[in-house]
């Protein structure tokens, strides 16, 4: 099983939202973060002084999913948070050992 996070653009939540469920995969954990890559922020103007604001607001989306729906899950995130601009986000997968429901106990595949 693959943990997926994505930092992606407030605004492209719902699209990549409705996309990844019509494509099959269940649920998600959606946080909202403050941060900066390769963007840096931006300046702008309150009561006269300028200042820089470095840490820009995005959603981040967790999702876990069977490695053979990995590949499907990484393209369509990525095809509906891109806008083409800088700052669209990141994509970081990485390799989950095991996967425990609290509820049931239940552990593996089928407790995602």
């Amino acid at each position: 099983m693959k943990k997926i996070e994505a930092i992606i653009r407030h605004y492209k939540l719902e699209e990549v939202k409705n996309a990844l469920t019509e494509s099959g995969i269940q649920g998600m954990t959606v946080s909202e973060v403050r941060g900066f890559g390769r963007q840096r922020g931006h300046k702008e103007t309150y009561r006269g002084a300028e200042y820089t604001v470095d840490f820009l607001p995005k959603v981040k989306l967790e999702v876990v999913v069977d490695d053979v729906d990995l590949q499907k899950a990484i393209d369509t995130i990525t095809s509906h948070a891109r806008t083409g601009q800088i700052g669209d986000g990141k994509i970081f997968v990485s390799t989950l050992d095991e996967v425990i429901r609290i509820r049931t106990g239940e552990q593996g595949g089928g407790a995602v």
